[in-house]
Order: structure tokens, then C-alpha cells, then sequence
């Protein structure tokens, strides 16, 4: 299903890139400026607000993505030392 919108969603948009009027659009410095502009302003809208969520979550005391992350990676090595540790310690059969 989402494969077919995927494979109608570019034929359209290929459809329409070939259209004159739309390529006309398309070779305008401005709007290529724009878009561009339109771009750069997006990452940075989410960049801001993801700092803004993890400040908020640390005010209050919640984990954020990363904090669980670093925790699964310490867990996980933590794991693998106390494994090394006990087939060291383990009587050699």
C-alpha cells in the first residue's frame, strides 16, 4: 500500500517537473532562493525546538531520547564486562 503511494506520488511529481510552467518556475533564482531559505529555516525551527524540549525535560527530571540512549550503551557494556568477567572467574573444565 504505502509502496504504491510512494511509486504514484513520484510519477505525479514527475509529471509535474516536466511541465513547462513549472520548470519555468523552477530555473527562477528567487524561487530556488526561497525554497532554499524555506529549508534552511526548517532545520533550524527543529533544532530549536528540540533544545528546547530536552531543557524542558531536564527541568523536569524526565529522560530525554539521548539520556535513554547513553543508558542502553552503558548497560550494554556493563553486560559484556560482567560476561569477560565471569568466564575469567569460571573453573576450566
Amino acid at each position: 500500500m504505502i509502496e504504491k503511494l510512494k511509486k504514484q506520488a513520484m510519477e505525479r511529481g514527475v509529471k509535474l517537473l516536466s511541465n513547462p510552467k513549472v520548470m519555468k518556475v523552477m530555473a527562477d533564482p528567487r524561487f530556488m532562493n526561497a525554497i532554499m531559505k524555506s529549508m534552511e529555516l526548517r532545520g533550524r525551527l527543529k533544532s530549536d525546538f528540540e533544545g528546547w524540549v530536552a531543557n524542558m525535560a531536564r527541568s523536569l527530571n524526565l529522560a530525554t531520547q539521548d539520556d535513554l540512549t547513553t543508558l542502553e550503551q552503558s548497560v550494554q557494556r556493563m553486560e559484556a564486562q560482567m560476561e569477560a568477567q565471569l568466564k575469567e572467574d569460571a573453573p576450566a573444565s
